[in-house]
């Protein structure tokens, strides 16, 4: 049975990974593959999400911000099949759909980390890793378990990859520590090797600086910028800390009680007048 032939797009990752960065026309902002159009969420009476539209262009860093309790993690959950959408549609790779499971937004390339860590705390953070390979598995659960040729083979190659994530990531020497003993930041970097292993087009960060200090937050601006810049991978990034993310969007949507009151480059969105407002208060 010939199922558990390891991928060819798994053997030209692990190349993309081994080797140097991607030059920078990798880097090029393409067209548009995500559109969000018109979407609404209520819960009961409570609208969360109010007529929100915006899209995300191939290879760009997008930023989602807004104050506490804004709708951002929302319509994060909408774009990844965790909600359905009250109205509205969201269009990838020119497929339209109002709802789908987060399993078949996952098949389709779209990889998310979580605000609220939902790592294995007792595997190491080589497993942890691992279980982001879950999707690209070929091999059934009888070969996985016999450790027979092509199912040894394919768990080999699917091990040199998640170990060129933990170089990427620059955290070696903790690859067979417990995930639960790590410092929160490095918690944060297992979490983005996670997604990364599961060779996403589009990655959905859902705060990944939160909690963190200075020190831990460029680092993490780092490996964002390595992410988008050396894979091409396209980043809609969620947070609240209007001066991280700043310095690493190409665009940026502000939300706002569950409504767009901004739209554009972060230039244009630092000299919005409502977005002012929202942050600072109507006093300033």
């Amino acid at each position: 049975m010939n199922d558990a032939v390891i991928a060819p797009e798994t053997a030209a990752a692990v190349a993309g990974l081994a080797g140097a960065a991607a030059p920078n026309d990798a880097r090029k902002i393409g067209e548009v593959i995500l559109d969000v159009k018109n979407i609404s969420l209520r819960f009961g009476g409570v609208k969360a999400l109010t007529d929100i539209s915006f899209n995300v262009r191939e290879h760009e860093i997008r930023a989602i911000i807004g104050p506490n309790g804004a709708g951002k993690s929302s319509m994060l959950n909408c774009i990844n099949g965790v909600y359905t959408p009250s109205e509205g549609s969201i269009t990838f790779r020119g497929r339209t759909f109002s709802h789908m499971n987060s399993r078949q937004v996952a098949e389709m390339g779209v990889a998310r980390t979580f605000q609220n860590l939902a790592l294995f705390k007792g595997m190491s953070v080589l497993d942890n890793i691992m279980s982001g390979r879950n999707l690209k598995i070929r091999s059934n659960i009888f070969q996985q378990a016999l450790r027979i040729g092509p199912a040894e083979r394919e768990e080999i190659a699917h091990r040199e990859f998640v170990e060129h994530i933990i170089d990427f990531l620059e955290i070696q020497a903790h690859r067979k520590t417990p995930v639960g003993q790590l410092p929160y930041g490095l918690q944060k970097r297992v979490d983005l090797g996670r997604a990364l292993a599961m060779e996403p087009q589009v990655l959905l960060l859902d705060e990944p600086m939160a909690g963190m200090n200075v020190e831990e937050k460029q680092d993490m601006s780092r490996f964002i910028l390595d992410v988008n810049d050396e894979f091409g991978t396209t980043i809609v990034l969620i947070e609240h800390d209007m001066g991280v993310v700043m310095d690493i969007s190409d665009r940026v949507v502000v939300l706002d009680y569950g409504k767009k009151i901004g739209d554009g480059t972060p230039d244009e969105v630092r000299n919005n007048e409502d977005v002012i407002r929202a942050y600072l208060g109507a006093g300033h």
